[in-house]
């Protein structure tokens, strides 16, 4: 797991939002691989959100229907009147010996672009966890739109809580200090 991407992506979600409760976030990408998206499917759910995942079948993780989120194989129906749209780094050094399209068709299909993100809920924002392979999850456009991403302010509060993080453990904070 990655438990502090989590924190620092509600902490995104709430300082730009103001809340995560019933919220429609689609986690879209190589949720099988990813740490982050088993660590923000724990938060995030345990917050109030409606968890999406949005990937091909060969990238789902095993047990995924007792995670408590709805399963979509087809992005812009996964996607759509979602409230944040978070897409996942293919992590293709984690995939030998799977059967996985090629960057490009990929991209075709479940990399997110304006058009594609039109299916979303009309002020949806976009996250990232990074490092971010731009022209394969999601284009540069769609990635840099200063409305919409939420990707540099991603960046700034995972700073801020893993400095946090750190400071609790430095201390010897527990969770009832």
């Amino acid at each position: 797991e990655h438990p502090t991407q989590a924190l620092l992506d509600a902490l995104t979600i709430r300082r730009r939002v103001g809340h995560i409760e019933g919220l429609r976030i689609a986690i879209c990408g190589d949720i099988a691989n990813s740490r982050v998206a088993r660590s923000n499917i724990h938060l995030l759910g345990t917050l109030g959100a409606e968890l999406r995942l949005v990937c091909p079948a060969t990238l789902l993780p095993a047990a995924v229907d007792q995670m408590g989120v709805s399963v979509f194989t087809d992005l812009e129906t996964g996607i759509k009147d979602a409230d944040i749209v978070m897409m996942l780094r293919l992590q293709t050094e984690r995939m030998a010996g799977t059967e996985t399209p090629s960057q490009r068709e990929y991209f075709n299909f479940f990399g997110l672009d304006k058009a594609k993100l039109e299916r979303s809920a009309p002020n949806a924002l976009i996250m990232h966890p990074g490092p971010m392979n731009r022209g394969v999850e999601i284009d540069s456009a769609t990635a840099d739109d200063v409305e919409k991403s939420l990707i540099r302010m991603q960046v700034e509060m995972g700073v801020a809580a893993r400095m946090a993080c750190l400071e609790a453990l430095a201390l010897g904070l527990d969770s009832t200090s």
